[in-house]
Formats: structure tokens, sequence, C-alpha cells
């Protein structure tokens, strides 16, 4: 690389993230992609030895909805809830994000079927005016216990941006909450319901879910295959729940709830997605598995935001820390390339030739790394 061609950006003196090494160097982008890799040279932005990773790509966050309904009975503009949320995705080196919104509601869920076309159609206007920082996508979080929720995937499952749906059950002894205390626990914090009000809570919803979610799960699994939709399963718990989504043609296995459950997703070949906060925090919120033991064994594929944007990120960095073993390289992996083939996006998620010029700039400082600058598609975002 000599002089900067017509279009041409060069992004010098950079500590790259390659596969499957850390090469201090040079990027080059031009018409949006990737064109060259090569050494140090006098030319181009100075990143002054920092690093230089691919865009993430994120699978599962619920931040979109805190932000449309930051309070109970609380509605934000829906247009201005994509840009904030938007804002903070990309800030947080997310350069494609699965936008992560419910099918399927009961009445303590503060929100109504028609408020997830609502979001939707909000997403949709961004990414066609443009004014969206990162690529966003949906990914339907299908409860399939709940009443309405095959109706309600038959009204969006033919939208344009929808490409990953996650089959579900939150019903107490279900999956995540196979602990009925963690399950009170949880939901009384979170709702503040009585005993009483608990008890009959509980027992409307473990009758929801023995009367709906055999058959939803089984409906949502064919129409998804028919609209080439990548289908994950959900807090999977046992191997019956592995044998399941095997059934159900499932590509990724979500936050698996124990080791059991993961060891079983890894030899049937799925994909297995852990969060980033049980990997920053050190263990499950809930009790479950802890993603450093999973990743200790090598049965961890990918990494999500789930609920703190920034920590797909840190959690990338604290597994090096944390875990033995496990190379810079190898971590990253899990936030970007790994994510973007379990999802079909070819295109992206590593610094390579011809790959989109999805790329975060960043630094340590504090053992934390924070984002310097973005570009997406070569284009600076952040």
């Amino acid at each position: 690389m000599n002089a900067l061609g017509l279009g041409e950006t060069v992004l010098n003196n950079a500590r790259i993230v390659l596969a499957d090494q850390v090469l201090l160097g040079s990027v080059a982008i031009n018409g949006g992609v990737i064109t060259d890799i090569g050494p140090t040279s006098g030319r181009g932005l100075n990143l002054d030895g920092d690093y230089l990773i691919p865009g993430l790509v994120e699978l599962h966050t619920d931040h979109l909805e805190t932000h449309y309904a930051p309070r109970p009975r609380v509605r934000w503009h829906p247009v201005a809830a994509v840009q904030a949320h938007d804002a903070q995705i990309a800030a947080s080196g997310i350069t494609t994000v699965f936008d992560a919104i419910r099918v399927g509601i009961d009445e303590h869920a503060d929100m109504g079927a028609n408020e997830l076309r609502i979001l939707a159609d909000a997403v949709t206007a961004g990414v066609e005016a443009g004014r969206l920082r990162a690529d966003h996508l949906i990914h339907l979080r299908c409860e399939v216990s709940a009443p309405d929720c095959l109706e309600s995937f038959e009204a969006i499952m033919d939208h344009k941006l929808v490409r990953l749906a996650s089959l579900m059950d939150h019903a107490p002894g279900q999956r995540q909450f196979a602990s009925f205390d963690a399950y009170k626990t949880y939901y009384q914090g979170k709702l503040k319901m009585s005993d009483a009000a608990l008890a009959e809570f509980t027992t409307r919803r473990n009758a929801e879910s023995q009367a709906y979610s055999d058959k939803h799960r089984k409906a949502l699994a064919a129409l998804s295959h028919e609209r080439g939709i990548v289908l994950a399963s959900h807090d999977d718990a046992t191997i019956a729940h592995v044998e399941e989504a095997i059934a159900l043609g499932i590509r990724i296995a979500e936050f698996p709830t124990t080791l059991e459950a993961a060891e079983a997703s890894r030899d049937a070949g799925l994909a297995i997605l852990m969060g980033g906060p049980n990997v920053v925090r050190g263990g499950s919120h809930s009790g479950n598995v802890s993603a450093r033991d999973l990743a200790a064994a090598g049965l961890l594929d990918i990494l999500s935001s789930d609920y703190i944007p920034f920590s797909m990120l840190q959690s990338a960095f604290c597994l090096v820390d944390e875990v033995a073993g496990i190379t810079l390289p190898e971590a990253i992996s899990l936030v970007t390339k790994r994510p973007a083939q379990a999802a079909g996006l070819d295109d992206r998620g590593e610094i390579a030739v011809g790959k989109r010029a999805d790329l975060v700039h960043l630094r340590i400082e504090d053992g934390i790394p924070i984002v310097q600058t973005v570009w997406r598609e070569g284009r600076r975002v952040i």
C-alpha cells in the first residue's frame, strides 16, 4: 500500500485482531469493504497501537423494549426509542443487532400485542431513512406458553427484517426457573406481587404452558422454516429439551441453564449462546450454569449482551482475563464471526479482505475496553 486511492480509508498502526492472531499493522477500506491488510506505514489514520476488531454482531438484546417502555404504563415515542437504543448499541461496538421483540403477552408484561408492530415499524422506518448507526434486524422472542403467541407471530412473520426467532417458556418450573424459589424471587421483585397473587399467577401460567407450549413450538418452527427464519431454543435445562430442539430444526441454543444441556447441545451441533452479563458477573442472576464454566469446558460459541449492551464487548475481554487458555482472537470471535455465521451473515464478522468494513477501534483503560471509533461498511458512525 502506498498513496491513498480515491475513496480509500487506511487505519494504520493498530493491533488488528484477526481470526488467529493479533497483528500490528494497517487496514485499507474502500467501497464499504476491507481491501487490504498489511504492515504499518506512514499513511492514513494513526490508531496509536490501539486494538482494531470486527464490529460486534448481537443476536439477542432485550434493550429496545426498555427504551420504549421505561416505566410501568409509560410509553416513549417509538422512533425516539429506536434512536436512543441504536446510539447505545453502536457506542458499545455493535454494528449488527437483532432487536428482540416479544411475541406472546400476559397482562403482567405491561405491553400489548399491537405494540409488537409499533416497534418493528419504528425500526424499519429508521433503517429505510438511513438514520441508524448499526445494521438492525429483528429477533422474535416467542413466549410459547402465551395464548396469543401463534396469532401474534403470524401477524409479523413476513416482516422483511425478521431473521431470527427464539422459542421460550418462562412458566414456573420450566427451563430458566426450574427452581420455584428463584422464580418467586425474580417475579415478586419485578412485579411486586403478594404471595396470594403470585400463587394465582403461577397456577395460571402453568395451565397455559400445558395447553399451548407444545403445539405453539411445532407451529412456529414450521412457519419459520418456510420463511428461512433462523430458530433458537431458549433456556434448555435437560437432554429432553435439547432433543426437542433438534426435532424442531433449531440451530442456536440460547442460554442453556445446565452443563448437561450445554453438552447435549454441543453433541447435536447447535451453536451455544450465553449472556455477557453472566460472564462479567461470574455467574447467572437466576442461579443457572456459569458462562465462564462453559467457556472453560469448550461449550461456548456466542456471547450476547442480553440486557446490558456494553456487556458484550466487556465479556469478551473478561474471558481472556478470567478463563485459562482463551486467546483474544478466540474471545473476539464469540461476539463477531460466530454469531454472524449462526445467523447466516457470511459477509461480516471478521477482519479479512472482501468482508464488510464493520470495525471498532478501542483501547483498554482500567481493564475495561473503551470504544473510540466505530465504522459500519466503512462509514464512521461513532
